[in-house]
């Protein structure tokens, strides 16, 4: 389907879509039209639908921003064995219990220990695709959304975007370093909030991808903290390492798989893993590169992300190609045999009961012993 098509399809669900704002949500009133809105939102996510970027899930009924949570919109059960959302890219399980996911069109659904409620722009959240989700000392929860970042209390939404220092709306990448600062990755570059006002992180220009859907001269697709406080960010030259006072690069020169990072992980022994988006996965002891390959277990080349479980294991989903683990020693595949029913895996979080998700096209997966089971709404129920 075209971008045309798909502008024209979804022009109804964006007109007519303005509404006050509360006290307690803080955005930036858009000049924009209903078209540009609707064309920004699909080109800054080309590509990130799985293989049909027409799934762009209709917006929730329309609320007064700004509401408290018991004012979200209760899920539909009419189709109980329905996906949550035709893909959920974030998974986060927080302080107080509350599941939430974020979802690429549905804005960011919560499950409660007894339903799913989901939180658009239409109740106050500020985007409709969320690409990470932190919590900070205080239990509040941040999000950052392809409008800008928002901040969760327990009871209201607060938006932070262009308006309020923010480098730019499209968020890709959020976290809270040891230090309690909260760090943001957009399509132009990185900001600091230290609760009070953002500063912008300033990071070296970089080649943009052509293949993938979204990149940039300063787009930073991914961010990390190591356990030595370092700052960690993957854009599309390669990674960017910031010792508090000098930013280093390591890219395809120092032996890197490939420059489009999509993420960066620590693993227990203080080796970082790095997610490529078109070949593969390697791994960097601090000396030299291990890239793993067929001849290790490992098929296919566009890597999403990397996570480390409580038992050390390092997962992470490919393209076409399932989902990984590894022990220390060797790679586990997890596939269509397994019951995975998509090869479109983005997300993998393990929660607080050392319950193992899976996020992505189709919607969510969790595994089961060594089998991947669907969750649908009715699991929920």
């Amino acid at each position: 389907m075209n971008n045309t098509l798909i502008i024209a399809s979804l022009l109804a669900l964006f007109a007519g879509c303005g509404h006050s704002q509360s006290n307690s949500v803080r955005t930036r009133a858009s000049a924009s039209s209903p078209t540009s809105k609707v064309e920004n939102f699909i080109n800054e996510n080309a590509g990130e639908f799985g293989k049909d970027p027409s799934k762009v899930a209709e917006p929730a009924d329309h609320h007064t921003a700004g509401q408290p949570i018991s004012g979200g919109q209760q899920e539909s059960v009419s189709e109980p064995d329905s996906p949550i959302s035709e893909f959920v890219r974030r998974i986060f399980h927080d302080k107080s219990g509350n599941l939430w996911f974020g979802t690429n069109g549905d804005g960011v659904i919560r499950y409660d220990g007894k339903s799913l409620k989901a939180f658009s722009p239409a109740e106050g959240f500020a985007g409709l695709a969320v690409r990470g989700i932190v919590e900070d000392q205080h239990g509040h929860l941040w999000f950052g959304t392809n409008a800008g970042v928002t901040k969760f209390d327990g009871q209201t939404f607060t938006n932070f975007t262009e308006q309020d220092g923010l480098i730019h709306n499209s968020v890709w990448s959020i976290k809270i370093d040891s230090k309690g600062t909260i760090w943001i990755g957009t399509l132009e570059g990185v900001s600091q909030f230290d609760g009070e006002t953002f500063s912008t992180f300033e990071i070296p220009k970089t080649t943009p991808d052509p293949l993938r859907g979204v990149s940039g001269t300063r787009a930073v697709h991914c961010m990390f903290e190591d356990s030595n406080g370092n700052m960690w960010f993957g854009t599309d030259s390669g990674a960017y390492v910031f010792d508090g006072k000098t930013l280093k690069n390591i890219s395809v020169k120092d032996g890197l798989c490939h420059n489009s990072v999509n993420d960066i992980l620590e693993d227990q022994k203080g080796r970082f893993w790095f997610a490529t988006h078109h070949n593969g996965v390697c791994r960097w002891d601090g000396t030299s590169f291990k890239h793993f390959t067929a001849e290790d277990g490992v098929e296919g080349t566009e890597v999403w992300s990397l996570y480390k479980d409580n038992a050390g294991n390092i997962w992470f989903p490919i393209e076409n190609s399932g989902v990984y683990r590894y022990d220390g020693e060797t790679f586990t595949n997890f596939n269509q045999d397994d019951g995975l029913s998509t090869n479109a895996i983005q997300c993998i979080y393990e929660d607080r009961s050392a319950n193992l998700w899976m996020g992505g096209y189709q919607g969510l997966f969790r595994l089961e012993g060594d089998s991947v089971i669907a969750v649908t709404k009715k699991s929920f129920q």
